[in-house]
């Protein structure tokens, strides 16, 4: 009877085991803005990617809207593993001591996406990636969130118009001098206290792609809106290396074609998610809404110059001119 209930006992044991050992790999996605903008939607579609393709043995968590970590906790979380995944924008990485990142913020660099991709999804775009290693970080790709417009609650048409306003922007070099430039006050907000400062009047307006205004209701806070397309908002989807390098070779293998689908996605939908929140924004009737005139943007242009020295000083012409001679420009 003895041995019976051992047989039993280490049949149990090893069963137990057994169970431990298939227990999926967590890998907690955490991102800071809402589930229904283009980064959003791209998280949920790795996340059904990535189970699928690994046959059940990677469940993946996302957690959006700044749930665990704003802006500047959020890249500490994953160098120290409480989080595996990230989608940061790529104004972040500067301020981690990769300033090559800071050329993405540079004003009227990409005329649109066709030139963007050609930077992001060739040589430029992968050495930059590469840069990451050193800090504990894999990079997997980009992800885009298009071109950014310019809101207050006062018309902006002209470089004058920005004079004294309080302006939230990222932590970012390049997108404090844009805004001195045009004559604003910068003030570094995490993204998930906007609304409530421009609600509260303690900064007058931002810059963001619709699809981000639209999603966090800031167009309910902001009276005037102009279409300027000044700037470019991108994500790059990152990992922590040590749980990156140390994943079995078929699951990480499964995980960057998920990755690869997932990117596709979400180069598919930013356009079509922006172009919805920009009409959604109108049929709201709350913003007053202004596409910049050709006029317009060359006096922007012309108030921005000290932006493109201040970048070319930082880091050189070397990139800047890879980035020209990539989109042919």
């Amino acid at each position: 009877m003895r041995i019976i209930l051992l047989v039993l006992a280490l049949a149990s044991a090893s069963a137990g085991a057994g169970a431990f050992a298939q227990a999926p790999i967590v890998i907690k996605f955490s991102h800071v803005v809402a589930i229904d903008t283009p980064k959003g939607q791209a998280a949920e579609r790795f996340k059904q990617l990535a189970e699928k393709a690994s046959g059940g043995r990677v469940r993946v968590e996302i957690y959006p809207n700044s749930q665990l970590y704003k802006d500047k906790e959020e890249l500490e979380a994953l160098q120290l593993g409480a989080v595996q995944m990230l989608a940061p924008s790529l104004a972040k990485f500067g301020p981690l001591g990769v300033k090559e990142f800071e050329v993405f913020d540079l004003p009227y660099l990409f005329p649109d996406t066709v030139a963007l991709n050609k930077v992001t999804e060739g040589p430029v775009g992968r050495d930059l990636l590469k840069k990451l290693g050193s800090k504990g970080i894999v990079g997997l790709a980009y992800w885009d969130n298009g071109f950014k417009v310019m809101s207050a609650n006062k018309p902006l048409r002209m470089p004058a118009d920005f004079k004294g306003l309080r302006l939230r922007i990222q932590a970012s070099r390049v997108l404090d001098v844009q805004m001195r430039a045009l004559g604003a006050s910068p003030q570094v907000l995490a993204f998930s206290e906007v609304y409530d400062a421009l609600q509260s009047g303690v900064i007058d307006g931002t810059e963001n792609p619709p699809s981000n205004l639209y999603t966090q209701h800031m167009h309910l806070v902001q009276k005037y809106l102009t279409v300027s397309r000044h700037g470019y908002l991108g994500y790059a989807v990152i990992v922590n290396k040590k749980f990156w390098d140390g994943l079995p070779g078929g699951i990480r293998s499964s995980l960057e074609q998920a990755m690869r689908e997932a990117t596709t996605y979400e180069k598919a939908i930013a356009q079509r998610d922006n172009d919805l929140a920009m009409e959604a924004i109108r049929k709201a009737g709350k913003t007053d809404i202004h596409v910049q005139t050709a006029q317009e943007q060359a006096a922007w242009r012309e108030a921005l110059k000290p932006v493109q020295a201040d970048v070319q000083r930082r880091l050189g012409k070397d990139l800047i001119e890879a980035i020209h001679e990539a989109t042919g420009r």
